[in-house]
């Protein structure tokens, strides 16, 4: 039987992934080590979720370890996709906790595809980029622009990948195609991201902190819409016959919208009056981002069917019930 490999399957997109391939009657390996950069309890949950189904087989592991992959072997020519969301996120956490974004993010990919590099039924390994690889001045920059002015560790670890790739893929033959994911937002999100972390601050009667004095301009991005259009890319390199490729992609709302009109649209949402406190810009942080999807569209017809307030009403029913 054939399996994904879904690495990093109890977050925010390795769930909704898992979830979404599994609704579908397929098999999913997830792996994840249930680190506590964020409360645990929520990645706990979603786990509970996943192992409710049948055709999920979940190990409690770090990509680091090598005791993991001595019992993936047992499955190793079953896998014919991986999808590889494990690692550290967080710009900010990046500045003052670098090591662990080599650790997690650059070495356990190494790991992962020392792995994998020999195998003869994998089809493609799709892992997660990020729209900060652009740096300050990335907006509407195509996925074929070149990448070299990070301005935090995180996006410098991406930045690592995705050049990691391009020499694994050439050397064995692989498909590695990277994501680079635009503000991703929508129910069993990370309590870390702005969106989640103003109710938080709203239920506990303290001021939200805008950060850049409400400057910031984003992607915003609903969960179903990556998840849908991750496997569009997906199965077209299933399709494909061609071996060795190592591209990136953007997978992003291509409208951008400002901080302040999000939060406008959240205050419709939730029917809240939210308390503002203005700082100033942190460390790391990208002003603007926009996805420039032209060639995505043209190669694999991406479709975004949700708008910001219908995605936040999504998100906010499920944060209530939560």
């Amino acid at each position: 039987m054939k399996k994904i490999l879904v690495t990093g399957a109890a977050g925010f997109i390795g769930f909704h992934t898992a979830k979404f391939e599994m609704e579908k009657g397929n098999y999913v390996i997830g792996v994840d080590n249930l680190n506590e950069y964020y409360d645990v309890k929520i990645k706990k949950d979603r786990l509970k979720i996943l192992k409710k189904y049948k055709n999920f087989l979940f190990f409690k592991d770090d990509l680091n370890n090598k005791n993991f992959y001595k019992k993936l072997k047992k499955y190793f020519s079953d896998i014919d996709v991986v999808i590889h969301l494990a690692g550290q996120a967080g710009v900010r956490y990046s500045i003052k906790n670098p090591e662990t974004y080599i650790v997690n993010n650059v070495l356990a990919y190494i790991k992962l595809l020392e792995f994998f590099k020999f195998s003869k039924k994998l089809k493609v390994l799709l892992y997660a980029s990020s729209s900060s690889v652009y740096g300050e001045k990335g907006e509407k920059k195509s996925s074929n622009s070149l990448v070299n002015d990070p301005i935090s560790i995180y996006s410098a670890s991406k930045i690592s990948m995705e050049l990691i790739s391009k020499v694994y893929s050439k050397i064995y033959k692989i498909n590695l195609i990277g994501l680079r994911f635009f503000t991703v937002y929508g129910p069993w999100g990370r309590p870390d991201m702005s969106y989640f972390k103003f109710l938080m601050m709203n239920k506990r009667k303290k001021f939200l902190e805008i950060y850049n004095f409400g400057k910031h301009q984003r992607s915003f991005t609903y969960i179903d819409d990556v998840v849908l259009n991750l496997f569009k890319i997906i199965n077209f390199y299933k399709k494909k016959n061609l071996r060795g490729e190592s591209s990136v992609f953007n997978l992003g709302n291509e409208k951008t919208i400002k901080l302040m009109d999000f939060i406008k649209t959240l205050e419709i949402v939730t029917n809240i009056k939210f308390k503002k406190k203005f700082i100033k810009k942190q460390l790391g942080d990208v002003e603007k981002t926009g996805a420039n999807l032209k060639l995505e569209k043209d190669k694999f017809n991406l479709i975004f069917n949700h708008n910001l307030k219908e995605g936040l009403i999504k998100f906010y029913k499920w944060f209530k019930n939560y």
